[in-house]
């Protein structure tokens, strides 16, 4: 069973949200001093809620349907995003439990750096899955996303 154009539109639509949500993110992490706690919090929730959902829906939905396609393409590339990408959703699970607000007032050094290299690996999993997944889902599916519509969910994010 082939994803649904809605799906492959959602999940960019939320590749777009995680990408805004990222940046906000780094520009607070790049500063000398920890923001408020309270905008710390609201950007880290949702980019988290997001993440999640986001994650949950590819992992478990997306990607074993890709599998069960018979195309053999789509199911080396949702192989390999599977044992290469994986393990994102636990290491952010990870993150997210051991940065407390009394953690990161502690080591807001240590919390930046782990930040930037969370959401590192994060944007290397969205740019891989847009480059190199997302177009052959579309061919294969018929769905055909151009990159004026991504561009226009993105914005829209």
């Amino acid at each position: 069973m082939m994803p649904r154009k809605r799906e492959i539109e959602r999940l960019r639509a939320e590749h777009a949200a995680l990408e805004t949500l990222s940046q906000f993110l780094m520009e607070l992490v790049t500063a000398a001093h920890p923001p408020r706690a309270t905008e710390l919090a609201a950007v880290r929730g949702m980019l988290r809620d997001t993440l999640v959902r986001h994650l949950k829906c590819e992992d478990w939905a997306l990607y074993p349907r890709l599998r069960a396609t018979g195309d053999y393409e789509l199911n080396r590339l949702a192989k390999e995003f599977v044992d290469e990408m994986g393990h994102i959703a636990g290491d952010f699970a990870d993150y997210d439990a051991r940065w407390t607000g009394e953690a990161i007032e502690a080591d807001w050094p240590g919390f930046c750096a782990e930040t930037t290299g969370i959401l590192a690996a994060l944007g290397m999993r969205i740019e891989r899955e847009d480059r190199d997944l997302y177009p052959v889902v579309d061919r294969i599916a018929g769905t055909g996303t151009d990159r004026t519509e991504r561009r226009r969910a993105r914005r829209a994010a």
